[in-house]
């Protein structure tokens, strides 16, 4: 299976790189904090979504921007600790892409994400994080604004997710998608392509965009 596109627009955490031990000790941390059981802390989805929701769904909206400052901080302070590693096949699916035909579309704060990225080295040339946007994943607005920042048709964008809020955010945008199975189940998944992870495809640039085929 081949898609051809315009623009590439990925996810970072669980889809670039994995963060996944880093959210758990940082939230875990953050939830004993402000006195919330783990039972209700399980019952709230935390992946793919900004803080500033979640922290709504758990707290009075008097606490809540005092607390996305918290988990910030304590994120933030996580990356030098191990916080973040690049997942297979992420760095050489995109070095072969132009930088100007691919973003990062993310639920964190461009604090964070800036954190998470560098220390992995990884550069984009367009970021869009949770301080840009007003309504978070599943809704479309992130990715929308990804496609208008790098002049491109929202048809024309493939979006790369790992979790179902991010896929339904992309179809609603008018994208294809692609899952990777990074931290969901592949039957978890409603996209276009579901894969393992970055290293089961490849990407070719080309004058006419970018071609991404399963490799053999």
């Amino acid at each position: 299976m081949k898609l051809h596109a315009q623009a590439l627009l990925f996810d970072n955490d669980g889809t670039l790189v994995s963060s996944l031990a880093s959210v758990r000790r940082c939230w875990t941390r953050w939830a004993a904090e402000y006195g919330i059981t783990a039972e209700r802390f399980g019952r709230v989805e935390l992946h793919g979504r900004p803080a500033v929701e979640i922290a709504a769904d758990l707290l009075p909206a008097d606490v809540v921007p005092e607390a996305v400052a918290r988990i910030e901080q304590l994120e933030v302070e996580d990356v030098p600790d191990g916080g973040v590693d690049l997942l297979p096949g992420t760095r050489d699916f995109l070095d072969a892409l132009p930088a100007d035909r691919w973003a990062v579309v993310t639920s964190a704060t461009r604090r964070l994400a800036e954190a998470r990225l560098d220390a992995v080295g990884i550069l984009p040339k367009t970021l869009v994080a949770a301080d840009d946007i007003t309504r978070g994943k599943p809704d479309p607005e992130p990715y929308l604004l990804g496609a208008r920042a790098l002049g491109v048709d929202p048809a024309d964008c493939v979006v790369f997710e790992d979790a179902p809020a991010g896929l339904q955010a992309g179809r609603a945008a008018g994208m294809r998608t692609v899952a990777l199975a990074t931290t969901h189940r592949a039957d978890e998944l409603d996209a276009d392509l579901v894969v393992t992870d970055l290293s089961a495809l490849s990407a070719l640039a080309t004058g006419a965009g970018v071609e991404i085929a399963v490799r053999g």
